[in-house]
């Protein structure tokens, strides 16, 4: 069965795609020091590709399950539009060209970051963590963290206190990230038996875990300019941001299991807190650039 182009970038997940290409690039344009434009695109290429790659095979291992959920009942693999054995060979491929494109590009250092990240998500995340236990997201937030970490290390060839905070930052935004939107999803999560935080523990347990690792959260979104490494264009965007953000978290947490039906305010957290992340990483950039000027 010849897979339509469509379903394979389907596989990449490309909603998901485009934060991690952005917090890449952010973390490679606050970099000290420079690199050549073509080198930075094919480290941003591979950090695209190796994500997608880890997308793909998601979808592979979770073929099964994903057709038991009605959010992801469409997606090619359980829709049946294509052969498991495509999305295996499609992500794999993608997988290795991302690492040694990386390293040929910029060094071996970003190279190992990026395969790092594609097998912690591959290998811990999803066919470890995520069908055994309620922690998975918030040990599995890992995965996501990894491409500051990658962008930084392409331009400079180390690893710096900035991307680290980075992040950190993006490992405790992920639990109430994903919990928002797994307690309006929380159904679909229980029909294909994925143990996520709603389903074990209830959501009053998830309300409050959400509003708890918002305030985690809220700390390493200030670490970067509390320990000296951005200026006040950071601070004050992280400020205002985090405050937002957890007043969205504290009106969910507040909320109680009376009205399933009605699940705005979770839907509210879950959208503006892709924002946040994009406005932060954004603001490290404009920030960095500031200080440069």
């Amino acid at each position: 069965m010849p897979a339509d182009w469509r379903d394979l970038v389907a596989l990449t997940k490309p909603r998901v795609l485009t934060l991690v290409v952005f917090i890449g690039l952010c973390g490679m344009l606050a970099a000290p020091g420079h690199i050549h434009p073509i080198l930075g695109f094919a480290a941003i290429l591979g950090i695209a590709l190796g994500a997608g790659g880890a997308g793909a095979l998601n979808q592979w291992y979770e073929a099964d399950r994903d057709l038991l959920m009605k959010r992801t009942a469409n997606r090619p693999l359980p829709a049946g539009r294509m052969l498991r054995e495509t999305a295996l060979h499609f992500g794999v491929g993608l997988s290795v060209f991302s690492v040694l494109l990386t390293g040929l590009a910029t060094n071996w250092l970003a190279a190992g970051i990026l395969a790092v990240s594609i097998a912690f998500y591959v290998f811990v995340y999803t066919m470890w963590l995520k069908p055994r236990t309620p922690q998975n997201i918030v040990i599995g937030g890992a995965a996501g963290a990894f491409p500051p970490l990658i962008g930084w290390a392409a331009v400079t060839g180390d690893i710096g206190m900035l991307p680290l905070a980075l992040f950190f930052l993006v490992f405790f935004w992920t639990p109430p990230h994903f919990w928002a939107l797994s307690l309006f999803v929380r159904m679909d999560y229980a029909n294909a038996g994925i143990p996520m935080l709603p389903v074990v523990a209830g959501e009053v347990v998830t309300r409050r875990q959400i509003l708890f690792y918002t305030s985690i959260m809220g700390v390493a979104a200030m670490a970067p300019v509390l320990l000296g490494l951005t200026g006040l264009v950071y601070g004050i965007t992280a400020l205002v941001g985090t405050l937002v953000f957890a007043a969205m978290a504290l009106q969910v947490s507040l909320r109680r299991e009376d009205d399933p039906a009605n699940m705005k305010p979770e839907r509210r957290l879950f959208k503006y807190s892709m924002l946040y992340l994009f406005i932060l990483f954004g603001a490290v950039v404009a920030d960095r650039w500031v200080l440069a000027a």
